[in-house]
């Protein structure tokens, strides 16, 4: 439907991309919203970044030689994609997020990219075949210890966190979703599951990526009992089982649901803490089953329903530093194309609280007001008004120039909205709005000495509307999505 209400599509963009400038809302606007979120699940269907031109620029990102290469590749491909494919990127944010794995142990930076790839090409598909396809990734099994999961002498390490971390979590509704011989089970079924050693050393070739190896002479073939069935099980049978499971639907819809639609508790307090909103995760529970798992049927009905695009939903989410990151780089319009200085913007992320490809742990990051402390939030607020208020940004100077010329005569409510809807519909509290208000005014005021019209009078306004965007981009408002 054309005229489709632009704060709501703002509201979508923020949580299945990282926003959206004024012009791609407005082509959205005339899209309509039943046809932006079919757009957004089917990334395929957009052009995809020159590759060729990514080699050319950044030679060391082919080889991924160091952990700043894989850093930097990983946030201009997000910031690159915000325009085109924005869930792409911000489904395997997620996944990162639910399958922490980190450089501080794997140490061998292309086959981490390897596994955000994983991500982003099935990110939105089977959630059976995700895991199947993380089961195998090297840099998971060499995170998690399976390469040392020998039918002789197990390892416990990647069955427990597929159970507790990557499936079904550790309880439900006060209730244990699996036993420590479920645990041993799955251990065992995935024994012979490892890296092919001829890839692992790094010299003299380089780091050449790690591949999967199944090594049947390593396996058990012992008959395992797991989740109350008992068979000749190898790994794929395990899987196939956990996502049976009514856990492993609660457990991947309340984590959509916690990314996507508003802040739940961390994720080690579900097995006794409730869903904020149980009748909504009862509805991804059941196009979970009835799309036979398909992330992208899920997400196609959250996106659509009414608790996500309901006012109580909007600015219910903390900015992950990412988002705080790539949001504003998108919205400025820089680093679309390779140039000089990528690396130093990526690190933004790490001094916010979100090293990207190196997560505290394999419980990943704690998300919601977690993101936030006193630390964190001076970096948030001087990253973005640093960037937020250079003119010779072109989004910049494009919000600047439609405001101006788009308003005959400005006053502080003009500007200050003009700002709010040009930013992504940002929402301020009526007492921030006054204060930001008064300050406004004192500079608009400022000009009455000089010609209307004048060179010297619009680039006294044109300050105005920095120092307001400014403001705005450091307010407490600015930090959630």
């Amino acid at each position: 439907m054309p005229g489709t209400d632009k704060p709501l599509l703002a509201h979508l963009l923020r949580r299945a991309g990282f926003g959206a400038t004024f012009q791609e809302l407005d082509r959205y606007s005339e899209l309509g919203y039943e046809a932006t979120v079919d757009e957004l699940l089917h990334p395929e269907r957009q052009p995809a970044i020159e590759e060729d031109v990514l080699e050319r620029y950044y030679i060391d990102w082919k080889e991924s030689r160091n952990i700043e290469g894989a850093l930097t590749e990983s946030v201009y491909r997000m910031n690159a994609y915000a325009g085109g494919r924005p869930l792409q990127e911000k489904i395997a944010l997620f996944w990162h997020q639910v399958f922490a794995t980190g450089l501080a142990k794997v140490l061998h930076e292309k086959t981490m990219l390897n596994q955000i790839d994983l991500f982003r090409e099935q990110g939105l598909g089977n959630f059976r075949d995700l895991l199947l396809g993380l089961a195998k990734d090297p840099a998971m099994i060499f995170w998690l210890d399976n390469n040392f999961n020998h039918k002789d002498a197990p390892n416990e390490n990647w069955g427990r966190e597929l159970l507790e971390l990557f499936s079904l979590g550790v309880g439900m509704d006060d209730q244990e979703n699996y036993t420590e011989e479920d645990v041993q089970s799955a251990a065992r079924a995935f024994t012979g599951w490892t890296i092919d050693d001829d890839n692992v050393a790094s010299i003299p070739f380089g780091k050449t990526p790690w591949l999967f190896r199944y090594l049947p002479e390593d396996h058990d073939e012992d008959d395992k009992t797991f989740m109350g069935e008992t068979g000749n099980f190898n790994g794929e049978d395990i899987i196939d089982i956990v996502v049976r499971q009514p856990a492993a639907a609660r457990f991947i819809s309340r984590h959509l649901y916690n990314f996507f639609v508003a802040d739940e508790p961390q994720v080690p307090a579900w097995q006794h803490t409730p869903p904020g909103d149980p009748e909504a995760i009862k509805i991804l529970e059941e196009e979970y089953f009835r799309s036979n798992y398909d992330i992208r049927s899920m997400l196609k009905v959250l996106f659509n329903s009414d608790f996500f695009k309901s006012d109580r939903a909007r600015f219910a989410k903390v900015k992950s530093p990412a988002e705080v990151v790539v949001g504003t780089l998108h919205l400025l319009g820089d680093f679309k194309f390779p140039k000089r200085g990528i690396y130093d913007v990526a690190l933004g992320c790490r001094y916010m609280g979100q090293d990207l490809l190196n997560p505290p742990s394999v419980e990943g990051w704690h998300t919601g007001e977690e993101w936030i402390d006193s630390g964190s939030l001076v970096e948030r607020v001087n990253f973005v008004a640093d960037q937020i208020s250079d003119v010779q940004q072109p989004g910049v100077k494009a919000m600047v120039d439609t405001l101006l010329d788009g308003t005959s005569e400005l006053d502080p409510v003009s500007v200050i909205d003009g700002c709010l809807e040009l930013l992504g519909h940002v929402r301020l509290h009526e007492k921030n709005k006054t204060h930001l208000a008064r300050e406004v005014r004192s500079m608009l005021e400022k000009r009455s000495g000089l010609v209307a019209g004048s060179p010297e009078d619009r680039q006294a306004t044109e300050n105005t509307v920095l120092h307001t965007m400014k403001m705005i981009g450091s307010s407490r408002e600015y930090q959630f999505a």
